[in-house]
């Protein structure tokens, strides 16, 4: 029978339909994720608590909740700028490390007055994932080079070059580890009184909220969604394809590099070998879930960071490992996309009619 059956293409699905869809696959991840951690040890009733009561509803859960979301905003934004474009950049954590080397040098060396030592990390770290981002665009848009393997690659690179500086010219005095010396007041973000909440909360909020007023309210980012859309009618169409995509594809980079930037200020206050983990399929998901709306994507990095408060205690106290949090992140993922590809199609048999 499913041998004769077609796949036809919805031309409009209706927001019912496609509310329903994604609020069911949403419901059938959390209802795996439950189990796979029941499974890997964690009473029931331990889920609830620190999975929902204790990450969202106590005021500390809230607070860590929060900081943790500070760098997923900002990583999920980008994403969502490279996925409107049809461009899949695989390399979240290389452009973030090399954000990171960028803001620690500028730290470690005191380069500029301290008064404005914080806003010259910041602007280095974007102008630094910015760069990294560089050359896969570059082989992208000249050569055709896949950007899945250009800048997971590149990813790789930046990753070693963090433990060649930490294990060499940027290793602690103090004590010979393989972390950087703390950074000093100036070049830290202020506190706001709550946990560890800082100001940096203010510098991700300001870029969601500029990309959201860039990719929906500007001619740019009409022109996003035209080139990802199909890229040939773009250009036929008169749209400036590879000036559009060289500038969004850069601030994406360069968002993620300012991500590194914010964990270092605003929590870390050094660099070490563990800053950018976890962040690229973190920033994936977040876009993937949110449907490459930029708001969206603000809302879903605050869930994500619940999940990751919630994940460092159950790893602490329930032995549950990183890569069972991981497969929670991915398990929702792959439902929710399953769920669009109902709302997106439908089956159908083919009527054949006869010759008289």
């Amino acid at each position: 029978m499913l041998d004769s059956a077609i796949l036809v293409r919805r031309q409009e699905p209706g927001f019912a339909r496609n509310a329903l869809c994604y609020a069911g696959g949403l419901a059938a991840g959390l209802a795996l994720s439950v189990l796979l951690l029941v499974w890997a040890g964690v009473p029931p009733q331990a889920i609830v608590n620190e999975l929902v009561v204790e990450a969202f509803f106590t005021a500390d859960g809230i607070a860590q909740t929060t900081t943790a979301a500070i760098p997923l905003i900002l990583v999920g934004v980008a994403t969502v700028i490279t996925m409107r474009l049809q461009f899949w950049n695989i390399g979240i954590e290389g452009q973030l490390w090399l954000g990171a080397i960028a803001a620690a040098w500028i730290a470690l060396g005191d380069v500029g007055p301290e008064a404005t030592r914080l806003p010259l990390m910041l602007l280095a770290a974007f102008l630094a994932g910015a760069a990294w981002m560089a050359l896969p665009l570059l082989l992208k848009l000249r050569w055709g080079v896949s950007e899945v393997i250009s800048t997971l690659l590149l990813g790789s690179v930046a990753f070693l070059l963090v433990q060649h500086l930490l294990f060499g010219v940027w290793r602690d005095p103090a004590t010979g580890f393989p972390i950087s010396a703390a950074f000093d007041p100036a070049e830290r973000f202020a506190p706001l009184g709550w946990g560890q909440l800082h100001a940096g909360l203010w510098v991700a909020l300001a870029a969601g909220l500029l990309v959201w007023l860039l990719l929906d309210r500007t001619r740019l980012g009409f022109y996003a969604k035209a080139i990802g859309l199909n890229r040939t009618a773009a250009r036929a169409a008169g749209m400036p394809v590879y000036r559009s995509i060289a500038l969004l594809v850069l601030g994406a980079g360069g968002l993620c590099g300012l991500a590194g930037a914010v964990i270092l200020a605003g929590t870390e206050h050094r660099l070490n070998q563990s800053v950018g983990v976890g962040y690229l399929f973190s920033g994936i998901v977040i876009a993937f879930l949110a449907r490459s709306s930029p708001l969206a994507a603000m809302l879903i990095a605050f869930v994500v960071g619940g999940v990751f408060t919630a994940g460092g205690v159950l790893k602490v106290f329930y032995s549950v490992s990183e890569a069972v949090v991981v497969l929670i992140q991915g398990t929702v993922l792959m439902t929710v996309l399953i769920s669009h590809f109902f709302s997106a199609y439908r089956l159908t048999r083919p009527t054949w009619k006869t010759a008289p």
